[in-house]
């Protein structure tokens, strides 16, 4: 009698801390340089991740950190312009567990340096009230009317009709930052979210999944849903990111792709950073195999002159005759998807001239 034997091989997915571990030490170890701002970009971004999460990577992760959170202060107060990047690694290692009261003493001495003062950019400096709140202090000369100027901005839905992707990231974070990244309500009014709305339907028109994963995110922390065709691509999307490893590799790639797409995931439910990661530089490539039907859409109605129309209705058959047949597939995805679109489609097809140019 032959006794046969089944063998069951090893998954390439690693139990959470292990995984989680081998992906902050590829960002604090293995990309970048701890002097060099983008390495403190990738780190802000990954530990933010994790922290507004509740996604606790454990003790050993976090020892990759050792060092920087040993010498944080004194790179502070050589580089304060980074002051920001400091205050958001340090308070979330914190958070997420490392011992010490480091980012206690940052935001104190932010604050009694006035930095959040050298901000021009309104949504740095909400950015700044939010990381100091953390640790129950505010910047120095609080500006009372800097959340009015956020939700005005937030509320002019037709900014977010046109291709702006500044804007349309602006928008996100500022819902970031008005719900503390998800823990209380941002109170959004209509139009707020009706922008939101909007600029999605030009993130998944454009097939861009960084930005609609953090258009979708905002949309959750708002009480919003968003559309399911939107968040069923996300998914798919995420599970077609490719991982590889090796010291020679380029880290020029879709890193912050890969993060905001999995952040959505962890934040619906779904399984996030389900990938085999190593203990080794990393780089992370999306899907290349996506359709671009914003240019043909944009080239169309711009051909038309001032025959154009805001009427999606009447402009319908004239795209069909134009766009490829992916683009239109993708085109009508995006009809489906919103109670918005037609509106959106008004603004996008810039076809009322408000007057001529003297």
């Amino acid at each position: 009698m032959t006794n046969v034997i089944h063998l069951t091989p090893p998954s390439r997915i690693n139990p959470q801390e292990a995984r989680l571990g081998a992906l902050l030490s590829n960002f604090a170890e293995h990309r970048r340089h701890g002097d060099d701002v983008f390495w403190l970009k990738e780190n802000a971004e990954i530990l933010n991740i994790l922290e507004c999460t509740g996604t606790k990577p454990g003790d050993a992760a976090l020892e990759a950190y050792s060092e920087f959170y040993q010498t944080v202060e004194k790179r502070l107060r050589f580089f304060p312009q980074y002051y920001r990047f400091f205050l958001s690694i340090t308070l979330d290692l914190e958070d997420l567990g490392m011992v010490g009261d480091q980012g206690e003493r940052l935001v104190a001495w932010a604050q009694d340096q006035d930095l959040p003062r050298a901000e021009l950019s309104d949504l740095q400096r909400m950015e700044a009230v939010r990381l100091m709140a953390r640790r129950d202090r505010a910047p120095k000369g609080c500006d009372p009317t800097l959340e009015d100027r956020a939700r005005y901005f937030m509320g002019r839905s037709d900014t977010f009709a046109l291709p702006n992707k500044k804007a349309a990231y602006e928008l996100t974070h500022l819902v970031f930052y008005l719900s503390e990244y998800g823990r209380c309500d941002p109170n959004l009014d209509a139009d707020a979210k009706r922008s939101l709305h909007f600029a999605g339907l030009l993130a998944f028109i454009e097939q861009n999944a960084d930005l609609l994963s953090e258009i979708c995110i905002a949309m959750h922390y708002a009480g919003d849903i968003p559309p399911g065709l939107w968040t069923d691509w996300l998914k798919r999307e995420t599970a077609l990111f490719t991982v590889s490893d090796g010291m020679g590799l380029s880290v020029q790639d879709d890193y912050h792709e890969f993060l905001v797409c999995n952040w959505h995931q962890a934040l619906v439910g779904d399984a996030a950073f389900a990938k085999g990661f190593v203990d080794d530089r990393m780089r992370f490539d999306r899907n290349v195999a996506r359709a671009t039907p914003m240019r043909e859409m944009s080239e169309a109605m711009f051909s038309l002159d001032d025959a154009r129309s805001g009427d999606w209705i009447s402009m319908r058959l004239y795209m069909e005759d134009r766009l490829s047949p992916e683009a239109m597939r993708v085109l009508d995805q995006a009809e489906t998807s919103s109670q918005h679109f037609e509106a959106f489609f008004h603004g996008f097809a810039r076809a009322t001239t408000p007057g001529a140019l003297h």
